[in-house]
């Protein structure tokens, strides 16, 4: 097809941007990384507003991916990607350890930033400066906040667990958002392409670390019933965690492992062709 790149293309098509992120300027990954932590909440805001206004939440579900749509085009920086792509620049030794780890703590610090800067704004905004509480929008976000920090943290290890498996579930859609975007060689191709995996993990309530920065932060602000540490120790902590392992183990080592960089990795078309030859 015109508008498709072999498997094999893709991979190394990530292997490329791994490499090119890893020696990125600190300054100019931060500001990437800010701008992509504050669309991706406002992209959150967005599906909670949907959701309330419609009582549908799938329509939330449906909408959300307009941030990552966003951050694909314009080529800016996730956390959860970088679980990805990172080692597999690492492992096909094109770049180091030491520029995986400067990536993954510059990343992170932005994508924090700026998902903190639009949760301070979307407070202002919600309760009308501080003045009013009574928005239904509010009542939504801050019910959602209580039962993923308050509620995992009562839950004990069974919250902890519930909370790091969606996280794993998460980063393998996201990061698979990412594969279908780069699939595609014209942009309707490629925000189609991410769109369907974010669907499955925001449709499904599973637990993304970068999401979280801003919308856990904003409920707290707008009054949910969870402490800081509940949200840092129950929510975030091992929302990383399980975002860096789905998005590292299920996506970047075996997409690595399925297409072997500098091997005659077989693609769609190579494949159709060998099932359709008779063995001899």
């Amino acid at each position: 097809m015109v508008d498709a790149v072999r498997p094999s293309q893709v991979v190394q098509a990530m292997i490329e941007a791994g490499s090119v992120r890893a020696r990125l300027p600190v300054g100019e990954l931060f500001v990437r990384s800010a701008l992509a932590g504050a669309f991706l909440g406002v992209a959150t805001t967005l599906a909670f507003t949907a959701a309330t206004q419609t009582g549908v939440p799938i329509v939330g579900a449906l909408i959300f991916p307009v941030g990552f749509a966003m951050i694909m085009v314009l080529g800016l920086d996730l956390i959860t990607g970088s679980f990805a792509i990172l080692p597999m620049a690492v492992m096909a030794r094109k770049a180091t350890f030491g520029q995986l780890v400067r990536n993954w703590i510059v990343t992170f610090a932005g994508n924090y930033v700026g998902a903190l800067v639009l949760a301070g704004l979307m407070y202002l905004s919600l309760s009308k400066g501080g003045m009013n509480f009574d928005d239904p929008i509010i009542a939504k976000i801050t019910g959602a906040v209580t039962a993923r920090t308050a509620g995992f943290s009562n839950a004990g290890t069974a919250g902890l667990v519930t909370d790091f498996v969606r996280a794993m579930l998460c980063n393998w859609m996201v990061c698979l958002g990412l594969v279908m975007a780069l699939c595609a060689k014209t942009s309707t191709g490629k925000i189609l392409g991410c769109w369907l995996p974010i669907v499955i993990f925001f449709g499904q309530g599973f637990e993304h670390a970068v999401v979280n920065m801003a919308l856990m932060p904003l409920g707290l602000m707008l009054g949910a019933k969870a402490t800081i540490s509940q949200y840092l120790l129950a929510n975030e902590l091992p929302t990383t965690i399980g975002n860096l392992l789905g998005g590292f183990l299920f996506t970047g080592l075996a997409l690595y492992l399925a297409y072997p960089s500098g091997s005659a990795a077989l693609s769609h078309d190579t494949l159709a062709e060998a099932h359709a030859v008779p063995a001899e």
